[in-house]
């Protein structure tokens, strides 16, 4: 049992930690986007285009990944004829999508409805999706046959790749054009969404290609199985597409909704900025990924009851949470330089939308209660509910607010997830969570967020303002360590204040 808990561990850690690198190394990304574009509007030809690839992905692979795990593990089935037959369905309907795009390439480009969105955009992202949902099953095989390193590798490999082919076309390519005009006549930098496009496409190439190993399979192609891989996976599905479309409706409805004439510049701005509030995901994975399995091994150990490991690890991660925001709203005269001056304007989003996701972040810890309970049908009742907050503030209130509208909108939605969800774990599945720590050190971090911004409006002197956020994150850290974590139960420092 205890060598099965270590591989269980290390394994989680293997993912998670190449799971964050791959989303940081992203991430950086966007910085470079914001100096390389020549405009604000390609950056919001970018936000919008990824947001429907986030929501196309989810629709073209349907459940299967999940189904695959839950049926290859079956005593029943076969593995081998579960992961055949769900490449051959992937595989199909990529193809057919790939192909039925193609042939109304011209349509959907038009129901974009902003001239900014050319045609060959949608047909680079059409073959994008096309690589990316085949090579999802192959990928999620690799989970169950438990190599967690060469997932972690490919996945790596992934966006190392989409990174070197952006720095050619952005940083190199500028150079090499002006010493050799003649060979590269072809690059224009003002085609600066083309280049991003062109490095995911050869990047999702290359992964496919590192994959390739798995799919040297014996392809058998079982149709009731199928079918009972369909009723499994489908009602997976609607889950999937309320929970990204909380994520990403804003963006898609936005040139839609808004009545602005640079509708699109402020989209760029707006997913820009949304980039650096994208901080607090990183960091809850990061935290979830370390932190768990220390908690559950300490339960195991101390022999409490698992509720109690649960309660502890929520109170940590807001209190982590908390520490988070401090720190980037703390030193934003810094951190505003990870984008162009021309998106400034739009970091009064940040702490509203890290707030929101903070809210998510507990949402997602919550969320163990219809799990344990086989109670998943809450987790799309909870994902829709949240989708039509999110759509109705939207409707409402960007045409007169703007983005600023979609920021409250992902906050609202977050938080009404979370206290749904408070409340029901409460009646199916109780756990003492730990409300009074929570809601005294979220009212001490607002406090705290109220004196950041006091001393961003009244001092001029940028490093006095940095030292300001440097004492009051002090503060919050003091008093979490005298309240909530003393010294001596700190692993590795504890071993010194126990003397």
């Amino acid at each position: 049992m205890a060598g099965g808990m270590k591989t269980l561990a290390k394994e989680t850690a293997i993912y998670g930690i190449s799971s964050i690198l791959g989303k940081f190394l992203n991430w950086l990304l966007t910085p470079l986007w914001s100096y390389m574009l020549v405009s604000q509007s390609q950056m919001g030809v970018v936000g919008l285009l990824y947001s429907w690839t986030a929501l196309i992905i989810v629709v073209l692979t349907y459940g299967m990944e999940t189904g695959l795990f839950r049926f290859a593990n079956k005593e029943k089935e076969n593995p081998s004829v579960v992961y055949s037959t769900t490449l051959i369905s992937i595989g199909t309907t990529s193809l057919f999508f790939v192909a039925l795009a193609l042939l109304f390439l011209q349509p959907i480009t038009t129901v974009f409805g902003d001239p900014n969105i050319k045609a060959h955009y949608v047909l680079l992202l059409i073959v994008i999706l096309g690589l990316d949902a085949f090579s999802a099953i192959p990928f999620a095989y690799l989970r169950y046959q438990k190599r967690p390193i060469r997932f972690a590798c490919i996945q790596i490999l992934n966006v190392v790749a989409t990174i070197v082919f952006n720095l050619f076309f952005f940083v190199a390519c500028p150079w090499l054009a002006v010493k050799f005009p003649e060979t590269f006549a072809w690059f224009d930098i003002r085609n600066g969404v083309d280049y991003i496009l062109i490095s995911n496409l050869l990047a999702s190439s290359i992964r496919l290609l590192l994959l390739s190993p798995q799919l040297c399979v014996k392809y058998v192609f079982d149709s009731k199985l199928l079918k009972k891989m369909l009723a499994y996976s489908l009602p997976l599905l609607v889950l999937g597409i309320a929970g990204i479309m909380n994520q990403n409706l804003d963006k898609i409805l936005y040139p839609y909704l808004s009545t602005e004439f640079d509708k699109m510049d402020q989209l760029g701005i707006y997913t820009a900025s949304f980039k650096i509030a994208v901080i607090m995901v990183m960091f809850a994975q990061a935290f979830r990924y370390a932190f768990e399995p220390f908690i559950f091994a300490k339960n195991k150990e101390s022999g409490d009851g698992s509720r109690t490991a649960y309660s502890e690890a929520t109170r940590y991660f807001i209190l982590f949470g908390l520490l988070i925001f401090l720190v980037v709203m703390g030193y934003m005269d810094v951190i505003k330089y990870l984008l162009k001056s021309t998106y400034h304007e739009g970091l009064r989003i940040v702490p509203i939308v890290m707030m929101g996701e903070l809210f998510f972040g507990v949402y997602f810890n919550l969320s163990l209660w219809y799990k344990l309970t086989d109670k998943t049908r809450w987790g799309a009742y909870l994902s829709i509910f949240g989708m039509a907050i999110t759509l109705a503030v939207n409707i409402f209130f960007v045409p007169q607010f703007g983005y600023m509208a979609c920021a409250w909108a992902s906050f609202f939605a977050n938080i009404a997830m979370m206290l749904a969800s408070y409340f029901l774990g409460q009646k199916y599945y109780p756990i003492n969570y730990n409300i009074k720590s929570a809601a005294t050190f979220l009212a001490l971090a607002l406090a705290l967020f109220a004196g950041i911004a006091l001393s961003h409006q009244y001092i001029d002197n940028v490093w006095l303002r940095m030292f300001v956020s440097t004492v009051i994150v002090a503060i919050y850290i003091a008093a979490v360590i005298k309240k909530e974590v003393p010294l001596r139960e700190i692993p590795v420092i504890g071993h010194y204040f126990k003397k």
